[in-house]
C-alpha cells in the first residue's frame, strides 16, 4: 500500500513493515503510515504476506489456535524464545534470515529511505540486514507492548521508539541504542466530547441510570471470558459487554451470559469508551493504550499468557491500571465512581502521552548526521 506526500522529503519512502498477527501491529503501522505521510511517502508490507511457502499463515493461525485452545503452550513458547536468559536459549535465527532475506527483496524494490518495523519479527529482519551492510538505511523498531522481550532488542536497530520508560529503559540496555519514549501509538480520531456519550450510549443500548462495563478480549476473542463475565454477574447498576472481535464462535457462546452482551469486531471503539466507565482488559495491548487515550480506566484481569502477562505485571506495577486478580468486582466498583481512586489512575494514564511518536520518528530521521550513518556493527558475511 502506497500513501504519497510528493515535495516533503527528496529521498524514497519510508518502509513501514507490519504484520497481521492480531491486529495491534497493523493498527500501528496504519496510524504511523498516516502521521508520516504528512511530512514523507510511505509504504507499508506485512511481513508474513512476503514469507515463501505459507509460512506466514502458518505463524498466524498456530499462534491463534494456541491462544484458543492451548495457552500453556503458548507460555512454555514466549518463556523459551522471548525472556533473556543468560544460558543457552533457542534460536529464531533460521527464520529471522528467511524473513531478512524476503524482506531485502522489497527494499531493493523500493529503495526506502528508512526501514520502521511495528512487529518484532520485523525488526529482527531488519536489523539483520543493517548490521551485515545489507540495509543502508536506519531501522526504526515501534515497540507495541508494555514490557519489551528478546526478539524486540536486535542490536542492528538504530533507533527505538517506545511506549512507556520502561520500556526504553530495557532496550537501551540491551542493545546501547537511543530509545525516544513519545507515548503509546493511538488513533487520532476522537468523538466530539458533546455527544460522545450520549450516541455511545444509545449504540449499546444503555438503560438509565446502567452503566457499562467493557470487556476486552482482542481481534481474536481469546482468554478466560466466561470467567470473567461471571465474576461481574449482579454487580449493581452495571451491564457488562464482551468485545469479541472477529470471534463469532465467542459472541454466540457468550452473549446473555449472566446478563452480559456480547458485540462482534467494532470500529467505534473510542465512541463506546466514552460511553463506557471501565475496562477489563486481559493483554495490556493497543485497545488499553486506546482507553488510556479515551480517558477510560482499565483493570487488569485473566492476562493472557506470555507476553500478556508481562505487559500486564508492568502497567500495574507503574500504576496505569488496577489488579483485578485478587476481586474484580471491588476492582471495577473502586472505578466506577468519580473521586480520587478513579482521578489519579486516569491522570496517570494520560501522562504517558507526552508527544506525537509520528513527528518524534521522523524528526530522528531528518537529523542530517543519520543520512551519513553506517550500518551499525558491520561485518562481512556470505549468509
Amino acid at each position: 500500500m502506497w500513501v504519497s506526500a510528493p515535495g516533503k522529503i527528496a529521498a524514497g519512502p519510508i518502509l513501514l513493515v507490519t504484520a497481521s498477527m492480531g491486529s495491534g501491529h497493523n493498527q500501528v503501522a496504519r496510524e504511523l503510515s498516516g502521521r508520516l505521510s504528512e511530512r514523507a511517502q510511505t509504504r507499508t508490507v506485512d511481513l508474513l504476506e512476503i514469507l515463501p511457502w505459507r509460512i506466514g499463515h502458518g505463524l498466524r493461525s498456530g499462534y491463534a489456535a494456541m491462544l484458543n485452545r492451548a495457552p500453556w503452550l503458548y507460555d512454555q513458547i514466549f518463556q523459551a524464545f522471548f525472556v533473556p536468559r543468560n544460558h543457552w536459549q533457542p534460536s529464531t535465527s533460521p527464520l529471522v534470515t528467511l524473513a531478512a532475506r524476503r524482506l531485502q527483496l522489497v527494499v531493493t524494490a523500493c529503495q526506502p529511505s528508512a526501514v520502521v518495523s511495528t512487529f518484532h519479527l520485523a525488526g529482527q529482519a531488519a536489523g539483520w540486514l543493517r548490521q551485515r551492510g545489507r540495509l543502508a538505511v536506519p531501522s526504526v523498531v515501534v515497540i507495541t507492548e508494555p514490557a519489551s522481550h528478546a526478539l524486540w532488542a536486535h542490536p542492528g536497530t538504530d533507533l527505538f521508539v517506545c511506549p512507556y520508560p520502561w520500556v526504553a529503559e530495557d532496550a537501551r540496555r540491551a542493545t546501547k541504542k537511543p530509545a525516544l519514549v513519545p507515548g503509546p501509538v493511538v488513533s487520532r480520531e476522537r468523538p466530539s466530547a458533546e455527544d460522545a456519550v450520549t450516541v455511545g450510549r444509545r449504540a449499546l443500548r444503555l438503560q438509565p441510570g446502567e452503566d457499562a462495563v467493557l470487556i476486552s478480549t482482542g481481534s481474536w476473542g481469546v482468554g478466560d471470558v466466561e470467567e470473567t463475565v461471571d465474576e461481574l454477574a449482579g454487580l449493581p447498576g452495571v451491564r457488562a459487554f464482551v468485545l469479541c472481535g472477529r470471534n463469532e464462535r465467542l459472541r454466540r457462546r457468550v452473549d446473555g451470559r449472566s446478563g452480559c452482551r456480547a458485540l462482534a469486531w467494532r470500529a467505534d471503539l473510542p465512541t463506546l469508551f466514552a460511553a463506557a466507565r471501565v475496562l477489563v482488559d486481559n493483554a495490556g495491548g493497543t485497545t488499553c493504550a486506546e482507553a488510556f487515550a479515551a480517558g477510560l480506566p482499565v483493570v487488569a484481569h485473566r492476562p493472557l499468557p506470555g507476553h500478556g502477562r508481562a505487559g500486564v505485571r508492568a502497567l500495574t506495577n507503574a500504576g496505569l491500571v488496577r489488579d483485578g486478580q485478587s476481586g474484580l468486582r471491588a476492582a471495577v466498583q473502586a472505578l466506577l465512581v468519580p473521586g480520587a481512586v478513579r482521578d489519579e489512575q486516569c491522570r496517570r494514564a494520560a501522562a504517558v502521552f507526552r508527544a506525537d511518536p509520528g513527528a518524534a520518528t521522523f524528526d530522528w530521521l531528518t537529523r542530517p548526521e543519520l543520512a551519513r550513518s553506517t550500518p551499525p556493527h558491520q561485518h562481512s558475511s556470505s549468509g
